[in-house]
This record gives C-alpha cells, structure tokens and sequence, in this order.
C-alpha cells in the first residue's frame, strides 16, 4: 500500500491507508490507547486498544489503518482499527520529544542533536533555514544573478591571516577559506552578478553567543554599479524575500520597511555618544542603534555606511568626497551585524598602489589581480550570515542554536 503523510490524511477520509513514521507519544488511557505517530509532514494520531503493547517512543513504525475524522485529533483526523508494524526499534532518548519545549541546556541540546533536531521546534527552525537559503537564490536568480560555486581550500591567507585555519594539502600549506571575496570578485568578470551559498572558516578565537568558527554565508556580488547604494537596494530586495520565506515556519514579526534607515558611520558615534575617533562599532553600540531605528523608524534593520578605511579590508572602494571612509557598510538587525557588504576598488593601478602603501607585495594576489588587469566594471556585494539571521528572525539566545553541528572554540562533535 502505498504511505501517505500525516498532512494528507484529511484527503483520505473513510479509506485504508498506511502511515509510517516514528513513535512521538504514547498515551494509555482506561479504554483506549493512542499513537501519534511523527513523520515528516507533522503529527498523525492513532487509536489503539487499551491492551495492546505499544512500542517505544522513537521506534519507526508503519501503521495501517482506516481514516476516521475526529475533530480534536491533529489535522482533524485519525487512523482507527490500525495494526501496527515495527520498522526499527529504539532505546529511550536522553531528552523527551513530546514536550511542547525541550526545555534542555545548551550543551544537552548540542551533545545530543542527532536526537534533539527531530523536535517540531527544531524541525521548523531549519525548515525556515531551507526555506530562507531557497528564498535568496529565487531573489538573486530573478535579478539575472548566476550561481557559482568557489574552492574552500587556498593556497595563501591573504585576505586575514591571523584568523585561518592551516591545513596539510599533500604535503603543501594550504588553508580554509575565510570568505569567496576573491573568487566572487574574479566571476563578475565572467557573469556579471554571482551569488553562493557555501561554508566558510574562521579561525577566531571567540567564544560569545554570536560567533561560529564555521557557518554558512549567503554571498552576493554585482557589476555596473554607481555606488555602494546600489548593493543595499540589492540586499534589501533579497532581505524581503527571506523574511517572507520564514513567516510559515512561525518566525514572524520582523519589521522591515520597504526602505530600511541609512546613518553614517560618524552620524551613528555621535548619536551614541561615542568618541569620534572610534574605528568600529561595539556591540553594545550596535545594540543602541538597533533600538533607536525600531523606535525612530519602526525597523528591526538599519544600515551603517561610510566606515572607516582604516577598519576595511583593502579591497574596499573609499568615498569619493573624503577619502577616510569607505562605501562600505553593515546592516544591523535588531541590534546585531548581520551583513557586511560595499563598493570594492575596481581598477588595477589603484590596487598596486593599496598594497604598495600597505607595505604588501602584489606577487602574494597575482592571480587575484589578474582580473582587474584585464577590465572589471564598478562593482560590489555583499554577504548574510546564515545562522545570525536565523538566530534573528527566531530569538535564540546564541548563534550555537541556530546552527546544525555547531563547531566552535571547543566543539568538535558530534
């Protein structure tokens, strides 16, 4: 008989059918006894007689069985006159799924995912994830942006040394890499406007609740641009599309505008009352700012532009007026840095003349620089944070939450 999701039931009212999932409760009540049964599609509800043994939670079952509607069931329905057959059997998980809330620590969350993420709540956080990612490639894809897909292996740490992982490639040196910056930069020489979707690696020695030594970036990069400006409008189309993904999944309420609050970088100091002389943004700051666009202009987004050169990667274009910042910026939400994005310098001569001052030779980005030797247009882009913007849209207390198999300074399993 061919299975039909907990979902369809409704469809098949008064027909056999044949459901198979896991045990998620068993209920054992004087005359009758009830399976809920878990699949992929949500709950389904099985009455049993009160003397039947039914099996564990967590065992996989296949139920066979007659639809009956039952107005208080999940989804309305039930499967009566059931027999049920065991498709593998399970020992008692270290934490009850059943519950509306797990209601465990972080690290029982963690050390013991491969049970925990079966969870409805988890379930539907990283449906909303999928949901999210598959949000951004139509915005992108609609935009005449190309798909690309970049090495995670480098043979140089160029863009940030310090925070690399070293890695033996056949007996060379080789490292993870930190971001698809360069290659990204390189394919709109090719495409145009390219996105990925991929891993990244970060060698920081942070242990807060927003940092991750490998999460998924949400990358993006676009030709024939004006200004940075053009990049923000870029991200908030996509920013728009993502928020609606995750609405479904119960991750609503985000205020976004159809046009989100810009502040420059010296404008937002002075709101903050911060020394001039600052070059980046604390978290408490961010935090302030968050909550100063949400209560001036009801919005849990507000773009920082105009950062200091001297805090951005040497790639990053300057502004034209006052060469001390950069058309670059962050977008914040809800007090957090989710995007770092901007204008990169797009001609060759200025990047000899970047790395000359920086007292760096071109040799070590030969191959990096071969693209603007050869003509690249104005461009710049952008890149989401995967699991930050989950933890947003979802309230989670630390970035670990929102991540499958977190790693971090002191995880490594499971």
């Amino acid at each position: 008989m061919h299975r039909v999701l907990s979902a369809e039931l409704h469809g098949h009212v008064g027909e056999q059918v044949r459901i198979a999932g896991w045990v998620h409760r068993r209920r054992l009540l004087a005359k009758v006894a009830f399976l809920i049964v878990r699949d992929r599609a949500g709950l389904a509800q099985v009455v049993m007689p009160p003397s039947v043994d039914l099996p564990a939670e967590e065992t996989v079952v296949a139920v066979t069985g007659r639809v009956a509607a039952n107005p208080v069931a999940p989804g309305g329905v039930e499967v009566v006159e059931a027999t049920v057959a065991v498709l593998g059997t399970a020992e008692a998980p270290a934490v009850e799924l059943f519950r509306p809330e797990l209601g465990v620590t972080l690290p029982t969350l963690l050390d013991h995912a491969a049970v925990t993420l079966r969870h409805p709540t988890r379930r539907a956080l990283f449906a909303a994830s999928a949901a999210a990612v598959g949000a951004f490639r139509r915005a992108l894809d609609g935009a005449g942006f190309t798909e690309v897909h970049t090495p995670k292996i480098v043979a140089t740490a160029t863009e940030s040394g310090a925070n690399v992982f070293a890695i033996d490639y056949f007996g060379r040196l080789a490292y993870l890499a930190q971001s698809p910056q360069f290659y990204k930069q390189t394919m709109v020489g090719v495409f145009e406007r390219v996105y990925e979707v991929g891993p990244v690696f970060r060698a920081e020695p942070h242990d807060t609740s927003r940092h991750l030594s490998t999460y998924t970036s949400l990358d993006a990069e676009l030709g024939f641009i004006s200004d940075h400006r053009d990049v923000m409008a870029v991200l908030t189309e996509v920013l728009g599309a993502m928020v609606a993904a995750v609405q479904p999944y119960g991750f609503g309420g985000v205020l976004l505008p159809a046009e989100i609050p810009v502040v420059h970088f010296s404008q937002a100091l002075s709101k903050l009352g911060a020394d001039p002389s600052e070059p980046d943004l604390a978290p408490e700051h961010e935090r302030a700012l968050g909550e100063w666009a949400r209560r001036e202009h009801g919005s849990d987004f507000l773009y920082v532009e105009g950062y200091p050169m001297a805090k951005r990667p040497f790639y990053t274009h300057p502004q034209p007026s006052d060469g001390r910042w950069s058309n670059s910026f962050d977008l914040l939400f809800r007090g957090v840095e989710l995007v770092t994005g901007g204008q990169r310098r797009h001609e060759y001569a200025d990047y000899l003349q970047t790395l000359a001052a920086r007292g760096e030779s071109a040799a070590g980005y030969e191959t990096y620089l071969e693209a603007f030797r050869h003509g690249m247009p104005p461009h710049g882009g952008f890149a989401i944070g995967l699991e930050r913007f989950l933890a947003r849209v979802s309230g989670a207390a630390n970035v670990r939450q929102t991540a499958l198999f977190p790693r971090d300074l002191h995880r490594l399993t499971p």
